[in-house]
């Protein structure tokens, strides 16, 4: 019988003591484990893990904005914009950056995918994105996106890069994009920060700041994989405005395509106006190379090719003009009074100075020939003699108010000036006295001197108008990218050539004779229903011995190889285009300059003809419309 008081079917008082110990003992170790926890995150790890949660919690994002367009004058869109996918980096405490750098490496590995970045930068600070690669292609985005939970503070962003359409053809002109430098972040008036996309050369430097459009800024909270949970606030980026050029998209297209990959020049101008409708420089590069950073192997080979395919020919490119000079120095003869039109000179192949010989290019001479001939069948001797009785300073300064000797002004930058020499030049530069032997050289347009493809054809532009000399310009105007005109470029007149109506028809006639006359030598440049008028030219590149065996060994070397020159325009009475081409080693100028731009010039007329086509069709059309 139970005692009274006593628990039945209980534990016996001690058992019970002793699990109550145990369950106390474990619910200690766990407080204590927690404590430790919460100390060790709170203390040790606190700023540490704070820093980390801000870091995850806000990010500051720029937001680049799109840049310009570039067009045609007829509205063809040259240089466009498309979207880069980089892959960035926010810098955040607690983070082994090589061990990160292992795990991105492995990724990529699994799709035997390269990953370009060998070190992350030394210096790294918060909430300052740092790039690790650029322009990468869809299937590293796709890693890095479905691998973000193993790669903390990795994302990929999206940038707008430039694509130009055309690609080598236009890069003379419209030149390349990137990355500020460490110079051009430091001054004050530029207002760049670190990543922003600026202009290197060509319209895309030049007319930086009415392109680059204003960046745009994002507050965002994100989680602690980086990704995005909400916008707290954001400034919307600023298009650039876009530009309209003078350029003809076809006729550039056309214009690159005659030279056939071989290395020289060519502008196409208007005459009436100075705008280029083409301008051309063979070889030259891809500017799309520099949207992803080109690689240094690239640039180098770039900068040490021998051709130079990064330097404009068009504006940069100084060679001896040779025969296409000879204008000049006519129309100074002319006006000096020490020709007239009629003076006949006799060619017999050679003209003799003193103990030396100087050669025509017709080795058995040209004859009696009056100035028409003499330019027509480019008579070597006629100007030694008229050059002779001219002397240097005077084709000097005739030649100056052609527009040679300075630059055009174009909005390029880098524009060389070429040479127009005298006797007060050669003394401060070299210290010795002219010699007659040297103007005889410059006559034909050897010798000292240098011009570019750019002034020769404003030169004969503005023989071709009658006289005026109008600025080159590559730029018609800037629109807004919503529309309406920003800033508009018009004709510039620079001066006047300053020659009597009848020295300019007396030139023009002889011109058109290059082209079109029996012994011309511009034969080649002859256009089936468009008077062409023009002149060749064929520049030494060496100075060559008197010996003719030893002339013609040393003249086999391709570097040795005389440049070809065509200067001309079209049509003879009421001028629209001006055409220079320079042709460099590839002989004479009637041989292979004159079908360049003959090819120019049909691909410039053939074009007006398409244009008119569809005006009729459109006028047609609306007359039809009308009638019913």
């Amino acid at each position: 019988m139970d005692k009274p008081g006593s628990l039945q079917n209980g534990p016996e008082p001690v058992d019970f003591r002793r699990k109550l110990t145990v369950v106390m003992i474990l619910i200690c170790a766990a407080l204590s484990a927690l404590t430790i926890r919460l100390w060790y995150l709170q203390i040790i790890k606190g700023d540490e893990l704070k820093q980390r949660s801000e870091n995850n919690a806000v990010r500051f994002r720029k937001i680049q904005p799109l840049r310009g367009l570039i067009m045609d004058r007829n509205g063809f869109v040259m240089v466009d914009n498309r979207p880069s996918f980089d892959v960035l980096y926010l810098p955040a405490r607690g983070v082994d950056h090589d061990v990160l750098m292992g795990k991105i490496r492995d990724i990529y590995a699994t799709k035997s995918v390269d990953f370009s970045v060998q070190l992350f930068p030394r210096t790294m600070k918060p909430y300052l994105p740092v790039r690790l690669e650029k322009n990468v292609g869809m299937e590293k985005v796709a890693l890095v996106e479905t691998n973000s939970l193993d790669l903390p503070g990795v994302y990929v962003d999206v940038t707008p890069i430039r694509l130009y359409l055309d690609g080598e053809i236009i890069a003379p002109i419209i030149g390349y994009t990137g990355e500020v430098s460490k110079e051009e972040l430091e001054k004050p008036e530029g207002g760049y920060l670190f990543g922003d996309i600026t202009g290197k050369s060509g319209i895309e430097k030049a007319l930086d700041p009415y392109v680059r459009g204003r960046r745009g800024n994002e507050l965002v909270e994100v989680n602690v994989y980086g990704k995005v949970i909400k916008n707290l606030g954001r400034i919307d980026p600023v298009c650039g405005s876009n530009v309209v050029l003078t350029i003809d998209a076809s006729l550039q297209k056309a214009a690159w395509e005659a030279f056939e990959g071989r290395p020289g020049a060519a502008v196409a101008m208007d005459p009436q106006s100075g705008a280029i409708l083409a301008m051309v420089s063979s070889p030259s590069f891809d500017p799309n190379l520099f949207n992803s950073g080109i690689a240094r192997e690239a640039w180098e080979k770039l900068q040490k090719d021998p051709l130079k395919p990064m330097s404009n020919r068009a504006i940069a490119g100084q060679y001896p003009p040779g025969s296409t000079y000879k204008m000049i120095v006519a129309a100074a003869a002319l006006e000096e009074g020490v020709i007239t039109p009629e003076t006949r000179i006799h060619c017999n192949g050679s003209f003799a100075l003193g103990n030396r010989t100087y050669r025509c290019w017709r080795k058995n001479g040209h004859g009696p020939v009056n100035l028409h001939r003499a330019l027509v069948e480019s008579c070597d001797v006629y100007f030694y003699t008229v050059g002779k009785k001219l002397g240097v300073d005077r084709i000097a300064r005739f030649a100056r108010q052609f527009g040679l000797g300075e630059a055009t002004g174009i909005e390029l930058a880098h524009e060389r000036r070429g040479l127009v020499p005298t006797r007060d030049w050669k003394m401060d530069r070299m210290k010795e006295p002219w010699q007659m032997g040297e103007t005889i050289s410059i006559a034909i347009g050897q010798g000292f001197n240098l011009t570019t493809p750019l002034q020769l054809a404003q030169a004969y532009g503005a023989l071709a108008n009658g006289g005026t000399l109008w600025r080159p310009r590559l730029v018609q105007r800037i629109e807004a990218a919503e529309g309406g005109v920003i800033k508009e470029y018009l004709p510039e007149k620079k001066g006047e050539l300053g020659l009597s109506g009848k020295t300019v028809e007396l030139l023009q006639q002889a011109l058109w004779g290059v082209v079109n006359e029996p012994g011309g030598t511009g034969y080649a440049a002859r256009i089936e229903g468009e008077d062409v008028c023009g002149k060749t030219g064929t520049s030494q590149v060496i100075g060559l011995p008197q010996d003719e065996q030893a002339r013609r060994r040393k003249k086999i070397a391709a570097f040795h190889k005389d440049h070809a020159l065509f200067a001309c325009w079209a049509p003879a009475g009421h001028p629209e285009i001006v055409v220079s081409v320079i042709a460099e080693h590839a002989g004479g100028g009637g041989a292979v300059a004159a079908p360049i731009a003959r090819r120019i010039l049909k691909a410039y007329f053939n074009g007006k003809k398409k244009d008119r086509s569809v005006e009729v069709a459109v006028r047609q059309q609306t007359a039809l419309e009308a009638g019913n």
